[in-house]
């Protein structure tokens, strides 16, 4: 593995509800040294250590109260049940958060759904397809191999496992001879974290990370033929289709030529980055120095990482969320107070910084609303 990017003391969990900030700013570190693979392409925390995590009923990930992703996920839905006749089918989804996708095709389909989650809260359902969704608090894994599925969709976790070929390889062996199956994975879309120069979407959690081209050798190398590759989401997710195969689909091996896209992607962010993070850093000094108040939107794992990379405390006192499971919380490593959207008509910032650019169209029609006038910025800002 070749390091190409370090980041120390970083909150080995990004969205745990912190009741104080002292406890948020006391909160759990580990280090992040991203390594390079120049056989296959795959980019990993090479200093991860699983034994400091702890996926708990306190780990809450919910985005379904944003009316722009809960759009993308309906029209996600709508595709993976039109395209592989989801009507009546058995569906696991692993890491399946509080079970809203796993409901969604359940309901739509309608189909019968298992879903496995250390975090799953196990709180009522409130859908009429409840009788057909079973929810298990546990990690997916060899133990539940017995359960079978027409479908398995595996949503925004396969990055969080540091074993990634043995995780696959699992579930694999679980499908077994049944090669009708199909399998969906998506994940965060280490291209655009590259190339747009995302420190932010780098964090603890997240140990695994892959291309299109390295993401198709892990499940061709595992056994499965690979149906389609794509990103979505403004090139922030990609996505997997795959089904088992018991004949490999082409050659199993990377190509050469994605290998060095790879490569010159890892090290055009080698070189760029540290110096986009510090324009980030003087650009906050500056505004604060200028009397500037100034909130950032967004209280989730891209929100932790930008302000603990900068090193971002008293600078900005608060974090707007719309998730109410967040309010008067606190944000891991740097301890700001997480507030609603509502918080802001008597607060009046100056500016916004927006975590992720997908949502600024919602969110200033939320500022617009309330009478808040401020600059909106986002993360990306220019990096060239």
């Amino acid at each position: 593995m070749v390091v190409f990017y370090e980041k120390d003391k970083a909150p080995v969990h990004s969205v745990v509800l912190l009741s104080s900030r002292e406890q948020a700013i006391n909160f759990t570190t580990g280090d992040i040294q991203l390594g390079y693979c120049d056989t296959c392409g795959f980019i990993s925390n090479i200093l991860f250590d699983a034994s400091l995590h702890d996926y708990a009923t306190d780990y809450e990930a919910t985005q379904s109260y944003s009316p722009t992703f809960n759009a993308f996920a309906k029209r996600l839905a709508h595709r993976l049940i039109d395209d592989y006749d989801l009507h009546d089918k058995d569906i696991i989804e692993i890491g399946c958060g509080q079970g809203e996708f796993l409901t969604m095709l359940a309901e739509e389909g309608p189909s019968r759904g298992t879903g496995f989650d250390p975090a799953y809260r196990d709180e009522p359902i409130e859908s009429e397809a409840r009788d057909r969704l079973k929810f298990i608090a546990d990690y997916y894994s060899e133990k539940y191999t017995d359960y079978q599925a027409d479908f398995i969709v595996c949503k925004m976790t396969l990055e969080h496992i540091d074993k990634t070929a043995e995780f696959i390889s699992t579930v694999r062996r679980a499908i077994g001879d049944r090669e009708d199956t199909i399998v969906f994975f998506q994940i965060p879309n280490a291209e655009y974290v590259m190339r747009d120069l995302a420190f932010w979407d780098v964090y603890y959690e997240h140990c695994s990370y892959f291309s299109a081209a390295s993401l198709k050798y892990l499940f061709r190398r595992s056994g499965f033929k690979v149906l389609a590759v794509g990103t979505e989401y403004d090139d922030q997710y990609l996505m997997i289709e795959a089904s088992p195969t018991q004949i490999p689909d082409g050659p199993v091996a990377i190509d050469p030529k994605d290998l060095a896209e790879i490569h010159n992607l890892t090290v055009e962010f080698a070189r760029k980055v540290k110096p986009f993070i510090q324009e980030w850093r003087d650009r906050i000094n500056q505004l604060k120095s200028d009397g500037k108040r100034i909130v950032i939107w967004g209280s989730g794992s891209k929100g932790v990482s930008f302000l603990t990379t900068l090193g971002i405390t008293n600078e900005i006192e608060y974090c707007v969320d719309i998730n109410p499971l967040k309010y008067n919380k606190y944000m891991a490593g740097t301890g700001q107070r997480i507030v609603s959207p509502e918080f802001l008509k008597s607060y009046q910032p100056d500016v916004v910084i927006v975590m992720n650019p997908v949502y600024c169209g919602e969110i200033q029609a939320d500022l617009d609303k309330m009478g808040v006038s401020a600059i909106m910025l986002t993360v990306e800002g220019d990096n060239e």
